[in-house]
């Protein structure tokens, strides 16, 4: 389990959400090694490589719910392997790429994608404001 204060990043997390007017649901987030990431990855996505982070977003399926309306909810699954090797290629620290992978989840349940032409830039974009707030 990272060390992380996780009161701190809960209190961050909805900072964020409200900021892109949502409330914080139910998250989960499971940290994993690489063999479990490719795992889940290929049983899930039939993607056939590895990734810092598997986000299943469960937001829109709630989302006309009345309980649920307005609320971020999903599981969110994090290779600390390869942030970690993330952060070693980027020159960065450990703990701020796990923070910056931890908000791009959240930011994806806040309905911002990264796959699309200039989406990229706008994730980081808004990943680096979160952090900012941090």
């Amino acid at each position: 389990m990272p060390q992380l204060d996780f009161k701190k990043i809960e209190k961050w997390i909805e900072e964020v959400s409200a900021r892109h007017n949502y409330l914080v649901g139910n998250l989960t987030y499971c940290f994993c090694d690489d063999p479990y990431i490719l795992d889940t990855n290929r049983k899930f996505l039939n993607h056939d490589y590895y990734t810092d982070i598997i986000t299943f977003d469960y937001t829109r399926i709630f989302d006309g719910e009345e309980d649920f309306k307005g609320r971020i909810s999903g599981d969110m699954v994090i290779s600390l392997e390869t942030v970690r090797t993330n952060a070693e290629d980027l020159c960065v620290g450990y703990t701020k790429e796990l923070l910056r992978v931890i908000i791009h989840g959240v930011l994806h349940l806040c309905g911002i994608n990264d796959k699309g032409p200039g989406e990229r830039e706008i994730m980081e974009a808004e990943e680096n404001k979160a952090l900012l707030l941090l």
